[in-house]
This record gives structure tokens, sequence and C-alpha cells, in this order.
């Protein structure tokens, strides 16, 4: 039997990752609380270093698609430009997260390990080329998900939001499961690539893949968070810790976003006309059901959590355009669109809930939105990053997020969906409306707290280079928006 030593390179920054949460684990056993902040900051060395390796991995395999593990793992353009979003994301959200964690007793080795493990779990998504491989990444991020929303084991609210999350999941993990056996039973292969050629050349019964199809869609839908699959999200933001919710909230994106491309774009693109009809549907209630139902929130993370639905549900637009009557010459503009609004909602998510924490404090949540009240009386500069990001949110330019609701909308309209393109404008007019009345309460409201604003300078200067950054790229999204292209075109 001959063994042949696979190519390591693609995977380094995966090995790096697990030798530092190994290392981050067993040196935090013997640090007392008082050390904690060693933890954290192996925890952002270990981001860094993963950052450094995928840079390098990028050069060393000059951006080219390569495989290895038996072709189970990719390294591509697309995959490192997420996992760099990834990094990003939870380096952002440790330091946010600091001060809010020590005041809530939830300063522990333990959280630092989850979140790398579920960093790892994202990684493994996003470089999934193997049905396998990608459910054990799925499963890896899910599971540590879990276990971060109960982290408050004093909280009843943290509980059973964790239940109802572990309970929806292990659904959604079945229905995803069910789908790719009943793929495989079709194709004879769980390799992606293998099913993209068995479907295009073996003629597969069609009966069978369009059923493995559906439930392929639904486990995916439900890792989105899109309507009706959406169920837990309001709950689990809601009663998740605030730095867990903004865990949630971000990163995750990025790895769901690459799990679609994989599976549908990358293994299933034959039968787009499929599940582009289901993704459709999909958008549509997503918008709808978002927008309308984030306007009778008075709680900020459920409002959130709504507003989580409508912008997935926008970025399906890009996905649900790519292929017209066969025709796939739209295809790099609509996915690497719907890349670009994912990265940036990522963006804005960030600083969001940021600020939800930067108004926190010891025995305080900012969760209600009249805790924004006068908010432009107590801290002019806050009020305005707190500004920019809900005019992004909203799609109000100069903001980054006017230019990727445009950038999503332009294939539509290529692609002759003119009447979703209007659906999505009509709902996005009706979201305005809950992101500009934070900004009426910031700016026109008398506030009803009057606690000073003390960050650290880490905190301030992040959360500053956060909100600008969102107005930056509203004004110059050309290198982004091209880095997201030359990803999806390397495909």
């Amino acid at each position: 039997m001959n063994f042949t030593m696979p190519n390591l390179l693609p995977a380094y920054p995966e090995i790096f990752l697990l030798i530092m949460v190994s290392a981050i684990l067993v040196v935090d056993l013997f640090l007392p609380q008082r050390m904690r902040y060693f933890t954290y900051a192996l925890t952002q060395l270990a981001l860094l270093g993963c950052a450094v390796l995928t840079l390098d991995v990028a050069v060393l395999t000059q951006g080219l698609v390569t495989y290895t593990f038996n072709n189970m793992f990719v390294a591509d353009l697309m995959g490192h430009a997420l996992k760099l979003g990834a990094y990003i994301a939870l380096f952002t959200t440790l330091v946010y997260s600091r001060a809010y964690l020590a005041d809530r007793g939830m300063w522990k080795g333990e959280f630092f390990a989850l979140v790398l493990f579920a960093l790892m779990g994202m990684m493994v998504m996003i470089s999934a080329n193997h049905f396998l491989t990608l459910y054990l990444g799925l499963e890896l991020l899910s599971l540590s998900l879990y276990a971060l929303v109960a982290l408050d084991r004093d909280s009843a609210r943290s509980t059973e939001a964790a239940m109802k999350y572990f309970v929806l999941g292990a659904l959604a993990s079945g229905l995803l499961l069910y789908g790719m056996s009943m793929i495989y039973g079709a194709t004879g292969t769980l390799d992606i690539s293998q099913v993209a050629h068995a479907i295009a050349t073996a003629n597969p019964n069609k009966i069978v893949l369009t059923f493995g199809l559906v439930f392929l869609v639904s486990g995916m839908a439900f890792k989105l968070g899109v309507v009706p699959f959406h169920m837990w999200i309001p709950d689990v933001y809601h009663g998740a810790p605030t730095a867990v919710t903004l865990i949630i909230g971000s990163a995750p994106k990025l790895a769901a976003f690459a799990m679609a491309m994989r599976l549908l774009v990358m293994g299933l693109l034959d039968l787009a006309v499929d599940w582009q009809q289901m993704l459709v549907i999909l958008a549509v209630l997503s918008m709808a059901v978002g927008n309308l139902a984030a306007i009778a929130q008075t709680n900020i993370k459920r409002m959130l959590a709504y507003s989580t639905i409508s912008h997935m549900g926008f970025m399906l637009l890009g996905l649900l355009a790519g292929v017209v009557n066969g025709n796939w010459l739209n295809a790099p503009d609509a996915y690497s669109a719907a890349m670009f609004y994912v990265v940036t909602y990522v963006l804005t998510t960030l600083g969001t809930f940021g600020m939800v924490l930067l108004l926190s404090r010891a025995g305080f949540e900012a969760e209600n939105l009249e805790d924004f009240k006068g908010l432009n009386a107590r801290s002019p500069w806050y009020a305005f990053i707190m500004l920019l990001l809900m005019f992004s949110l909203a799609g109000v330019p100069p903001t980054v997020g006017f230019y990727a609701k445009l950038s999503v909308l332009q294939p539509l309209l290529a692609a002759d969906m003119v009447w979703l393109a209007v659906v999505a404008v009509m709902f996005s007019l009706i979201g305005a409306f809950y992101y500009l009345r934070i900004v009426k309460l910031m700016y026109f409201d008398e506030p009803t707290d009057t606690a000073p604003i003390a960050p650290t300078l880490d905190v301030s200067v992040l959360i500053s280079v956060n909100g600008l950054a969102v107005l930056a790229l509203g004004i110059m999204p050309q290198s982004l928006m091209a880095l997201c292209y030359y990803s999806i075109k390397a495909l």
C-alpha cells in the first residue's frame, strides 16, 4: 500500500491555528484571572499569524486554484479573501468585547478557545471541496457557537437561546446531510468538482437530484438565516451576550456565503435553473419579513436580527442573477456583487454592534432603542460614527451600503429581472425607516442616560476606523470590488 504525503501548503493557516488553539488551552490552565490578558494576546497573535500565512499561501500558489487531501480541500483567491475577512472580523470583535466580557465574568480562556474553534470551522467551510469536509467545518462552527451563546450560565435567556439554536441547528444539519446523500446517490461522488462533472456528462436521475437540491438549499438557507428558516435569529441575537451576538452576526456570514458558492455555483451550476427559482422565493420573503418585522422592534439586537434576515435576502439576489437562460456571461458580475455585499455588510455589522458594546457597561445593557437617545449631546463623534453605520445599512449614499445595493441590482437588471429589482428597492425604502429612526433618536431627542462614554484607546481608534471605512469604501469602492471580481473570476 503506497502512501503519498499530501501537499500541506494550502492548509498551513488551518494547521497553525490548530496548534495555537491547543497551546492556548494548555497555557490558560496555568494562568490566574488577573493574567487573562495573556490569553487574549495569544488569541490575537493567532489571528495575525493566520493572516500572514494565508497571504503567504496566496503568494506561493500565485493565486491559482490548488487542491490537496485527495481534492477534499481547495485553496483559491476567493477562499483567501474570505478567510482574511474572517480574521479581521474576529480580531475587531475581540477588541470591542474585552471590557464587556470582563464586566460580566466571561473573560475566560474557554471563550477564546471557542472563538478560535469557530474560526477553524469557518476556514474549513471556506476551503471545502467535498461534502464531508464542508459538513465537518459547518458542525465545528455550529457547536462552538452553541457553546458561546450559553457561556453566561447564570442567564436563563442565554440558555434558552442556546437550546433553540441547538435544536433548530440540528434539524438544519439533518436537512443538509439528507440533501447531500441524495446528490451522492444520483452522482456517485461526494467530491464537489466531480458532482459538477457527473451532472454535466453522466445524465444522472433528475428527480433524485432535484429532491437533493431542495434539501441542500433548505439547510444552506438556515445557515444564512433567510425566511422561512429564520426563526432562530431574533431569539439568538437577543438572548446571547452582545459580544457573542457580534461573533454570530459577522464572520460566519462569510463562511455561509462560501458554502453557497461551493455547493451551488461550483457543484450544481448546471442545475441553476432549479435553484435560482428557489432563491427568488427565499430572497423576496426574507426582504419582506425582515424589513417589516424590524419596524416593530424596540430592542436594537432584535431589530438588527431582522435586519440581517433582510440583508441576507438582498445578498441572494446576486446569487440568483448569475445564469440567464443557460448563459453564464453574467455570472462573474453577479457573484462578485454578492460577495462584495456580504463583505461590506459584515464590516458595517461590526461597527454597529461595536457601538452597542461601547454604550454598555457593568450592570447595564445598551440594547434598547431608547438607550441611543441624545447620543449626539453625550458624544458627537460616536453619534456621527453610528450615523454612518445606519446610513450604510439603509443604503444611503455616500456610504458603502449604497454602492453594495447598487452593485447587486445591476446584475438583476442585466438578467432582465426588473420586477425583482423594483421589489428589492421598495423593501429597501421600507427598511430605511428603522435605521433612520435611530439617527432621529441620537440627534433630536434628549438623553435618558448621562453616564460618560470612556472607551479604551484601542476601542476608540478601531471603532472610528470602522465607521470611517464604511464612508471611505462608499466613496472609493473600486479596490474591494476588484478583489471580489477577480476572486470569483479565478474560480
